[in-house]
């Protein structure tokens, strides 16, 4: 299992929470063997959002081979983007979970639950979930 945590620099699992997605400033990729142990961490810089918008970084971390993205609010139409590639998308409020091993830890606890889509963002920055 891999999965994507939208970080600020310098990205890892130290890093803190990106505030949006699409916007951050680096991917923090973790993945976890079968047992749900961290057998690797990586940093992604994120596409530029030129053509394609939002669906640019869907691409990316399906090229990335990324299963699931950890987010804290995320709009309608990337949400979209990673349901049709098969990324599934968990929230994790981003008040209380600040940095990229918390998401880990939670997330292999299994007290993430995955976003609905009528939680998804009304696009733009102000997404408070």
């Amino acid at each position: 299992m891999r999965i994507c945590i939208p970080t600020n620099n310098p990205g890892g699992l130290e890093a803190s929470r990106s505030e949006h997605f699409g916007h951050c400033d680096v991917f923090t990729l973790v993945e976890l063997d079968s047992d749900n142990k961290i057998s690797s961490v990586e940093t992604l810089l994120p596409p530029d959002h030129g053509a394609g918008g939002c669906m640019v970084p869907v691409q990316v971390l399906n090229d990335a081979n990324v299963d699931a993205i950890v987010v804290g609010g995320m709009g309608a139409r990337p949400m979209q983007g990673f349901a049709e590639v098969g990324i599934d998308v968990y929230w994790a409020d981003r008040n209380s979970i600040l940095n990229a091993a918390t998401v880990v830890e939670k997330f292999t606890e299994g007290m993430l639950p995955k976003m609905n889509a009528d939680q998804a963002c009304g696009g733009g920055s102000a997404c408070h979930q």
